[in-house]
């Protein structure tokens, strides 16, 4: 197996309804985590992942895991991410994800948004046999992950 762990800079990740939506779910409505592990944080839960990716890593979960110290966490910071998350770290490691079961989610970046001519969103579809596939507005690819 190979996993594949990315640096993020300056972008976050969020699941909204629908494809032609320009606006997120809240971190309760989206639902796409509940099925979603992380390998590098065991402890980390759907919500903590679903929050951390949101925030850029400026949140590293709600209320900290063994990876996440509590005072980087949604209920432990002091200070509160800015609505631009101009205080949002420059790169997030993030998490190496296993999918644990079929689901699909539409995902957008709000922080490279100006939600009227310019965009970042995409389509991530888990199919059952362990296939990924990822679409983005340019580009269609199938990714086998087992």
């Amino acid at each position: 197996k190979q996993w594949y762990q990315r640096r993020v800079r300056g972008s976050n990740l969020m699941q909204m309804s629908a494809i032609s939506e320009s606006y997120p779910a809240t971190i309760k409505e989206a639902d796409f985590w509940e099925g979603v592990q992380s390998l590098t944080d065991s402890d980390a839960s759907g919500k903590d992942i679903a929050i951390g990716l949101a925030s850029a890593g400026y949140y590293c979960s709600e209320s900290g895991t063994d990876n996440c110290p509590e005072k980087e966490s949604l209920e432990g910071r002091r200070n509160k991410i800015d609505d631009k998350m101009n205080n949002a770290p420059a790169s997030y490691f993030g998490h190496v994800l296993k999918f644990t079961k079929a689901g699909s989610m539409n995902y957008l970046c709000t922080r490279n948004n100006n939600f009227s001519n310019r965009s970042q969103k995409g389509s991530i579809w888990v199919k059952a046999g362990n296939k990924l596939e990822v679409k983005t507005r340019s580009e269609e690819t199938e990714t086998s992950v087992a």
